[in-house]
């Protein structure tokens, strides 16, 4: 007997012999291809990249994988006790890989010849969600357990489980449980329930297929089988087992929680990190913090809708966007539940249902609201919508407007709700620091999601009026002042090569004869701005357009320049009146004020590029020109209002300055304008290039939103500006531009631009070019001894 068990205790010692040669012989074959896992110790989470506003609101994120990494201790115990009890019960106990598992599975692949996955440990599940692929083969579970085993005796237990449950694909590109906490609940993982852990601990074994958005069955199968095994572990007690098991399956998908809207400002940011790092810029967790202030951004948003909004109520209603039902056939509430659950909201604008109407009301449904009512004030806006330049007559009664089984838009106004719908107009706004170039709001259209198009960045669109500012300070270089007398007159123009003559008119169609180059310039005299542009010379406006900023090399060298036959963008427009605001010099706008990696270090800051291209003298005389186009002035004894008349009673401030702009056929309406701390350029107008904005009747229901007769750039674009500007000025005090050495004062008689010898205006000059003549009853007929009748230029 003792014989035989000396045998059997040598041929036990061969086997364990045999068996560590074979595994160091297996050890030897695969160790060329096992990695560096020391490179765990430093592992960074791949981590998408957010953009976020200068006060950290988050306005986007973009990569494939969405991320939140977390430390353990951030992690609730039951969160982590539902994985351990899940997918590797003993992981602190054993070294790496689990004997009785990998016997199990041994055993399974010899009787069945079939290669399943089972036994992997959390620390086999890291080596390969880290370094292997998922393919079921010898091969690799052999690299997979070697791998396990080094990772164990580099790192602790609780790095290896940080490590897992931060990297773990959980579904709906979620990785990790912070992100799919996130993903599937909207909340942080401190806030999850016990029923909601043990959803997210099911995933690992099946993603796809396990999450509840997908199959909620299924889910709520592999939940229970979690909470089951909590509670034989002893984790959990029956109280929270059942209370866990009764809970609902709630998940639904959450995107990026969004803080601040900003999506066409996102996408510029987004491209300038891409452009800097490539791909990696979706995985490098980086914090692209952009220029802009949330506050800022929210008025501009606002400011833009409600302008586009406004405009839409003063043209009539189109139309219900689709008819669901007709007479008595009328849909059940979850029908009608069911069919707004699939449209999509446009901000403000939600989709709704007519149920009812009654003579001067409705009742709706309303997405994500419920039943509401429509009151009159809410409907009687919509008459019928004929043309850009014809509406319907005004209601009598809401059920010409609106009928039940429609679905329509509404929008919250105040308490209540107010029939509206999608704006076929369209308008941008963008505004500047003058003093550096970075963009503190950008708003590239009504809504991102309807249409992507960028009008800031890529709307080319004719500058109209807006040019005229860039003409006159090309002018005053060229020996004009503010007081200088320009005749505003009628020009006939005859074309030989055409055969025609070219007669442009000011808009309105008057005339005053000679004036001042300060009137002129804020009442926007188109004749004037001509004679300035052929005495200062086309190639010498073409440079200092060139010079702001703008594309000059396909703008045909003519005299409809003045009247802004050439095309910008608002950005660039922007860029041009930023200019004036700071004293001459040119900025290049920017977005991104700086990139910062995952743990907060410095990868990229803005450089402000700032080049001198006007005087100082002229950009403060332009400046004063234009504070005269809001706040008007007095000639001759009369009084006159600039163009942009309604910029200065809707702020109340006097350092303000700005330009309106309308092209022909009202096609482009425009504002620019500026203090010295903020420059912004509102702008609206159809894509279709030949679409005129039109006109509007008479509308006594219209209220604030009524434009008397045309859509012009200061009724039109001038209140989109203001609303912004009431929010990005309200923390900067009202100051006084400081007056440049090199300006001196002058008492002028404002009929003839001469010296005043009794009451006159003060007007600026640069030092040297101030009046040497006095005024007389003469000269208040003439300037500069021409008949007012002669064409001067």
């Amino acid at each position: 007997m003792l014989k035989w068990l000396i045998r059997l205790f040598l041929f036990g010692l061969f086997l364990a012999i045999s068996g560590m040669a074979a595994v160091f012989v297996l050890y030897q074959q695969v160790k060329p291809e096992l990695p560096d896992v020391s490179e765990l110790k430093d592992i960074r989470l791949e981590t998408p990249m957010r953009v976020l506003s200068q006060d950290g609101e988050l306005i986007s994120q973009y990569g494939e994988q969405r991320r939140t990494p977390l430390a353990i201790e951030q992690m609730p115990p039951l969160l982590i006790d539902a994985f351990l009890a899940t997918e590797d019960a003993r992981f602190y106990e054993h070294p790496g890989i689990d004997p009785i598992g990998i016997s199990r599975a041994a055993i399974v692949w010899f009787t069945t010849g079939e290669k399943r996955q089972g036994a992997s440990t959390i620390t086999q599940q890291v080596a390969r969600n880290f370094f292997l692929t998922r393919e079921k083969t010898v091969t690799r579970k052999i690299k997979e357990i070697f791998i396990a085993l080094h990772i164990e005796s580099l790192l602790s237990k609780d790095e290896i489980l940080s490590l897992y449950l931060n990297k773990i694909p959980l579904g709906h590109r979620s990785h990790g449980v912070g992100a799919a906490a996130q993903v599937y609940y909207g909340k942080e993982v401190s806030d999850l329930t016990l029923a909601e852990m043990a959803m997210i601990a099911g995933l690992p074994q099946g993603p796809s297929v396990l999450n509840p958005i997908s199959n909620p069955k299924r889910a709520a199968e592999r939940r229970a089988l979690v909470l089951g095994r909590m509670l034989d572990t002893g984790k959990i007690s029956q109280e929270q087992y059942s209370e866990a098991m009764a809970e609902p399956v709630a998940a639904r998908y959450h995107g990026a929680e969004i803080t601040l809207s900003a999506p066409y400002l996102a996408e510029m940011a987004h491209q300038f990190a891409r452009t800097m790092f490539g791909d990696e810029a979706y995985t490098k967790g980086l914090n692209v913090y952009t220029t802009v202030q949330s506050a800022e951004q929210q008025a501009a948003n606002t400011a833009l809708v409600d302008g586009l909004l406004a405009y839409d109520l003063r043209h009539g209603y189109r139309g219900p966007a689709a008819q669901l039902w007709q007479g008595n056939a009328a849909w059940d509430q979850e029908q009608i539940e069911q069919h707004l659950a699939q449209l999509p909201s446009y901000w403000p604008l939600e989709p709704a249902v007519v149920k009812q109407v009654t003579e001067r009301s409705a009742t709706v449904f309303i997405k994500g609201v419920g039943e509401a009512r429509l009151d009159w004030d809410g409907i009687k806006w919509a008459r019928r919508y004929i043309a850009d330049n014809r509406q319907g007559r005004a209601l009598r009664t809401a059920s010409e407007a609106l009928k039940s089984g429609e679905q329509i838009w509404v929008r919250p106004q105040g308490d209540h709700w107010m029939l509206a719908q999608i704006p076929e107009i369209n308008g941008a706004l963008v505004a500047l620091d003058p003093g550096n170039g970075a963009v503190t709001a950008l708003v590239g259209g009504f809504n991102f999601s309807l249409n992507k198009f960028n009008r800031v960045q890529q709307a080319q669109r004719q500058m109209g009026s807006n040019i005229k500012p860039f003409i006159y300070s090309a002018a005053l270089d060229n020996g004009f002042t503010l007081a200088s007398m320009v005749n505003d007159a009628p020009i006939n123009h005859w074309d030989a090569g055409s055969g025609s003559s070219w007669k442009p008119r000011n808009s309105p169609n008057v005339y005053d004869g000679p004036i001042r180059v300060r009137e002129a310039l804020a009442r926007s005299k188109n004749v004037v701005s001509i004679r300035l542009l052929r005495d200062a010379g086309i190639p010498a406006a073409m440079q200092r357009l060139n010079d702001l900023g703008f594309d000059t090399h396909n703008i045909p060298a003519t005299d409809s320049l003045a009247l802004g036959s050439p095309s910008a963008t608002p950005l660039q427009m922007a860029t041009g009146f930023a200019a004036f605001a700071n004293g001459g010099n040119k900025v290049t706008p920017f977005v991104v004020q700086r990139i910062e990696d995952s743990q907060g270090v410095v990868l990229y800051e803005a450089k402000p590029e700032i080049t001198p291209v006007l005087s100082e003298e002229t950009s403060f005389l332009i400046s004063e020109a234009l504070n005269s186009a809001i706040f008007g002035g007095t000639s001759n004894g009369r009084r006159w209002n600039g163009t942009g008349w309604r910029a200065g009673r809707a702020l109340n401030r006097r350092d303000i300055a700005g330009k309106t702009g309308t092209t022909n056929d009202s096609r482009d309406a425009w504002f620019s304008g500026f203090n010295p701390n903020r420059v912004a350029t509102a702008w609206v107008g159809f894509d279709d290039f030949g679409r005129p904005l039109g006109r509007t009747a008479h509308n006594p229901n219209l209220g604030n939103n009524q434009v008397a007769g045309g859509e012009f750039g200061g009724s039109t674009a001038l209140p989109i500006w203001s609303d912004y500007m009431k929010v990005a000025l309200k923390d900067f005090p009202e100051q006084k531009r400081p007056v440049p050495d090199n300006i001196t004062t002058a008492s002028i008689d404002t009929g003839s631009g001469l010296l005043s010898r009794g009451e006159g205006m003060t007007e600026f000059f640069v030092k040297g070019t101030e009046p040497r003549r006095h005024a007389s009853p003469s000269t208040r007929q003439q300037f500069g001894g021409v008949s007012v009748t002669d064409e001067l230029f």
